[in-house]
């Protein structure tokens, strides 16, 4: 069923230029200047930005969609650009001051980011002095600001995970991105400054923002998008990329198979029995991912329209389902890669692209399966959430 989609049309007019940059990209180690100017150019950036600042509001549908046809056609493109994209839905979450510095001065304002609660911090007057490094920043390269992942101390010692955000004259890049996968999402360590002042305005606690108790609640009552928790919407991408880059490689090996001859008997191998019930089975799993992501989608832009925040059942199946998706897609992917051919290993051959991109989606920590099965039969069996798991 066709769902529409007047950004994904407007994308599709770009996205090859986007797969010519993509051998480029791979070289760099981050998105090319042009691609990010591409996808600006139909404001792709502004996808889930609150439509006061002129942003979209796009449903969350509408964005995975792009997400994918993106991953299409350059894996790290669409791994840092969705990134960019995702952020201002969780800056729509913090204060409206915060809001009027990110976006007053520059409504085409972009963060990165590095959640994961490696900064330090000290408590003083009106904020928190921040210190450390700050690993695993995707398309830090292109943005203006930063959103910082850190504990602070409750008021009964607990440890509240919480994120700051900093502008770019608060910390230098360190060009350390060197990886076997993903090599052109530019995914960086952040050097901040010692004792980078965030003020409190610029700080908000993670679970505030999953339970609509953050400072920028209600600012848009108007909002289908903003009556939401801020993971599923900060999460979604990585999935989508997954499917993208699986469905992508499908075509790929289609072409390749298609005209194929093997070297020493002059068979042709797309014609074999083995080559077609790999590809048949391949385009059914991955076509089931589709469809299993896409309801998942639709409960979030559903329960956003209505205004109702998730039960902690349905967190923990939009949490997992992401992750048994990429495990789907990835399991196509390998079945198809694996009988293309030497000169897929080629590293100028796109298949061995999307072969080491595919695997890189489930290296994120919400894309590790492992984590999510247990998270998902806690939840299952009624038991409460293992403070362990992410």
């Amino acid at each position: 069923m066709h769902r529409p989609n007047p950004l994904l049309d407007k994308l599709q007019e770009i996205l090859p230029r986007i797969a010519e940059n993509a051998a480029q990209a791979e070289e760099a180690r981050t998105v090319p200047e042009e691609n990010i100017r591409l996808l600006k150019s139909v404001k792709f950036h502004r996808a889930l930005q609150p439509k006061a600042y002129g942003g979209l509001e796009i449903s969350l549908p509408e964005l995975t969609d792009c997400i994918a046809a993106i991953a299409g056609a350059c894996g790290g493109t669409a791994w840092a650009g969705s990134l960019l994209a995702t952020h201002s839905h969780q800056m729509a979450m913090f204060s409206k001051q915060a809001q009027d510095e990110f976006w007053g001065d520059d409504p085409d304002a972009t963060a990165s980011s590095s959640i994961a609660p490696f900064g330090k911090v000290q408590e003083t007057e009106g904020g928190v002095l921040f210190n450390g490094d700050m690993k695993w920043s995707s398309g830090c390269d292109h943005a203006e600001w930063a959103i910082l992942g850190f504990l602070r101390d409750g008021e009964n010692g607990e440890k509240i995970y919480s994120f700051g955000v900093v502008s770019r004259d608060d910390y230098e890049i360190e060009d350390d991105w060197y990886a076997a996968g993903m090599r052109s999402s530019g995914t960086k360590t952040l050097k901040i400054k010692p004792d980078t002042f965030i003020p409190e305005h610029r700080i908000e606690a993670a679970k505030d923002m999953m339970t609509g108790k953050s400072a920028g609640f209600g600012l848009y009552p108007d909002s289908k998008i903003f009556y939401a928790p801020y993971r599923p919407y900060f999460a979604c991408g990585f999935a989508a990329i997954g499917l993208g880059i699986a469905e992508r490689m499908l075509e790929v090996y289609r072409n390749i198979t298609k005209n194929r001859v093997r070297a020493y008997t002059g068979a042709k191998v797309g014609h074999a029995t083995p080559a077609l019930m790999r590809l048949a089975e391949s385009t059914h799993q991955v076509a089931a991912a589709r469809a299993f992501m896409e309801k998942t989608w639709d409960e979030h832009k559903e329960l956003g329209e209505l205004k109702q925040y998730p039960t902690d059942e349905q967190l923990a199946f939009w949490r997992t389902n992401q992750a048994y998706a990429v495990k789907m897609c990835i399991e196509a992917v390998d079945r198809v890669f694996e009988v293309a051919g030497g000169s897929c290993w080629f590293s100028d051959n796109e298949a061995q692209r999307l072969f080491r991109d595919s695997h890189m989606t489930a290296a994120h920590a919400y894309t590790d399966y492992d984590v999510c099965k247990q998270i998902l039969g806690r939840s299952l069996m009624g038991l409460e959430p293992d403070p362990t798991m992410v």
